[in-house]
């Protein structure tokens, strides 16, 4: 005779394992997005080197892919809503893929800022499109780990780009190298969409789907004041990240002598550091703040503020291994925090609109990325050395802070209102 019990319980094992395998394949197509598009961080000093680029212009590469970020977030999120994840999963991959394996063919600088601008689409399009995943397949007291392993997928992708991609685009060049991982990027795109399943029920249909039901709900998300100033506080926190991401190896390399592989290796520790940041900081505000997230990105800015002014004033010729911890905190800070920001977006609207929310969110973060590291660059262009470009990234934190606070007043105030 079948036991029913047995039966029962297996059923019961298959749904509290599902969303863990769905989360696998979330966080592997993630990973080889951000190990394609991240790679313009270490490869950066190669591609400048090749291209005859200045400091500053190499600052308007992570900032072509944020721009395409901008663009594409908020109506992909708000395509999510509707058409789930699965089917994105791989448009994004193939979106990203393709235009970076393009760009790989050319050599004039204007063309290869577009292609990255395209491939930025995809990059950025792919955070609502994940975030979904999360939010309807886990609970809320499940949500910040589950968020900080899907989010560990982007810096562990970066990290994987400085410790493969620099290396061996040293040796073979940028061009083979990169082209090699677009290709890997296409077939987890397939692989993903094989795998991965939208949560049954998630998938309602909508009467009003127009210009004018879009144009209504993108304007709710614009009144939401706490998700505008969380928005406003991860502008900061992402231009500060990608100014890391990006002049860390150029800075450890030309101002403090370090050989390049060593400069990548710092990267790559930047990186680790920021993946276990994304799952360490989930799992803190899951398990001592129950779900709480504001203290968290305090924490955050509060340190990450310390970590610039000490990198600040740092003299030429510190070695290594002094770089390391100060870099392990600064990572754990500016790259850790993603993960808690998107849960913060996510979480301050119905399920419904969590797609919209994330894009809404990620468009307005994405500025930061945009315009803070093409400035950093353009502050090392004119005055040689690096102290003021650190030194402003203190000053953003403090702006942070302040904005913070005010999303913390808001919401004790309205939590008054509302009892």
């Amino acid at each position: 005779m079948i036991d029913v019990n047995t039966v029962e319980l297996k059923a019961e094992r298959r749904v509290s394992i599902e969303p863990w395998r769905m989360l696998l394949w979330l966080l592997i197509a993630q990973l080889m997005v951000a190990f394609v598009g991240r790679s313009l961080g270490p490869l950066g000093i190669l591609i400048g080197d090749d291209l005859s680029l200045t400091k500053a212009e190499i600052g308007l590469l992570p900032s072509a892919l944020f721009i395409g970020q901008a663009l594409a977030s908020i109506p992909v999120g708000f395509m999510a809503d509707f058409i789930g994840s699965r089917r994105l999963l791989l448009m994004l991959s193939l979106c990203l893929g393709v235009s970076f394996l393009i760009m790989t063919m050319l050599t004039n600088f204007v063309f290869v800022l577009l292609l990255v601008l395209i491939g930025g689409l995809g990059y950025g399009a792919m955070h609502p499109t994940s975030n979904r995943g999360i939010i309807y397949w886990f609970s809320q007291t499940q949500r910040g780990t589950a968020m900080g392993i899907k989010q560990m997928g982007i810096t562990f992708g970066s990290a994987m780009a400085g410790f493969l991609l620099l290396p061996l685009s040293a040796e073979f060049g940028w061009r083979p190298v990169l082209l090699i991982a677009c290709i890997g990027l296409v077939i987890t795109g397939f692989v993903a969409f094989a795998f991965y399943r939208d949560p049954l029920g998630s998938l309602k249909p909508r009467k009003k789907v127009g210009i004018s039901f879009f144009s209504r709900s993108l304007l709710k998300m614009g009144k939401n004041k706490p998700l505008l100033l969380i928005s406003l506080s991860a502008m900061g926190l992402n231009g500060s990240q990608m100014c890391l991401n990006t002049y860390l190896v150029l800075f450890a390399y030309e101002k403090m002598g370090i050989s390049l592989f060593l400069s990548g290796i710092l990267l790559v520790i930047s990186e680790v550091s920021g993946s276990l940041g994304r799952i360490g900081w989930g799992v803190i505000s899951d398990r001592l703040f129950n779900g709480r997230r504001l203290i968290i990105v305090y924490i955050i800015a509060v340190l990450a503020a310390v970590a610039s002014t000490t990198v600040a004033f740092l003299p030429e010729g510190t070695p290594f291994f002094v770089l390391v911890p100060i870099i392990i905190v600064f990572g754990f800070c500016v790259s850790g925090f993603n993960g808690i920001w998107m849960n913060i977006a996510s979480e301050l609207v119905p399920k419904e609109q969590t797609g919209l929310s994330s894009g809404f969110s990620i468009t307005l973060g994405s500025m930061g990325v945009i315009f803070i590291p093409p400035i950093f660059g353009l502050m090392v262009d004119q005055n040689g050395h690096y102290t003021a470009g650190w030194l402003s990234i203190t000053a953003i934190m403090g702006i942070v802070i302040v904005l913070l606070t005010m999303f913390s007043r808001h919401v004790r105030k309205t939590s008054l209102t509302d009892s």
